[in-house]
């Protein structure tokens, strides 16, 4: 039986290093396709040790963050697909400012919950192509490559997704 022998201290810190310089953003990300917590910081966590697993497969280190971001969005969308669901779970928000009256507070939560509800009428692969679009600012390409599609399918997931949210508004204000 051979022993598992651990990867010298450099390869480590550089291991450690690239988590910790990405883990805020792919959780970020993660979160924003999932909609709950608990399940996008599993999922954050699957998304690391997948792309610390075939590191050898990245050949740019350029490439990295959009390299791992591809992998973040696939374990998301694939934990979608396999739960046909997505949960909500509040996030502590805390302000900055202590500016803000407990009416404009509120009015925030009821804008962020009235969104939420909206994505919630959206497939994964709507949510995903909206939310790296639109909230991520990636173009329709970008988009593509990370869901793994053609930018026509983007841009009909991003049609749809707007359409389905444009109804669900009109819908809220009568």
């Amino acid at each position: 039986m051979s022993e598992l022998v651990p990867p010298p201290l450099e390869a480590l810190e550089r291991q450690n290093r690239f988590v910790s310089d990405n883990l805020r953003r792919i959780f970020v990300q993660i979160y924003r396709i999932v909609g709950n917590v608990a399940d996008a910081q599993d999922l954050a966590q699957e998304a690391f040790i997948k792309a610390l697993q075939r590191q050898e497969q990245l050949k740019d280190e350029q490439k990295a963050a959009h390299w791992l971001s591809r992998i973040a969005t696939n374990t998301a969308i694939d934990f979608l697909r396999r739960h046909g669901r997505m949960v909500q779970c509040e996030i502590d928000v805390h302000t900055e400012s202590s500016e803000e009256s407990p009416e404009e507070l509120l009015l925030r939560s009821e804008h962020r919950d009235y969104l939420e509800d909206g994505l919630r009428l959206l497939t994964s692969r709507e949510r995903a192509a909206l939310v790296l679009r639109d909230v991520e600012g990636c173009s329709a390409e970008e988009v593509a490559k990370r869901l793994d599609c053609s930018k026509a399918t983007v841009r009909s997931h991003i049609a749809n997704a707007r359409i389905k949210l444009r109804r669900y508004m009109a819908r809220r204000r009568r």
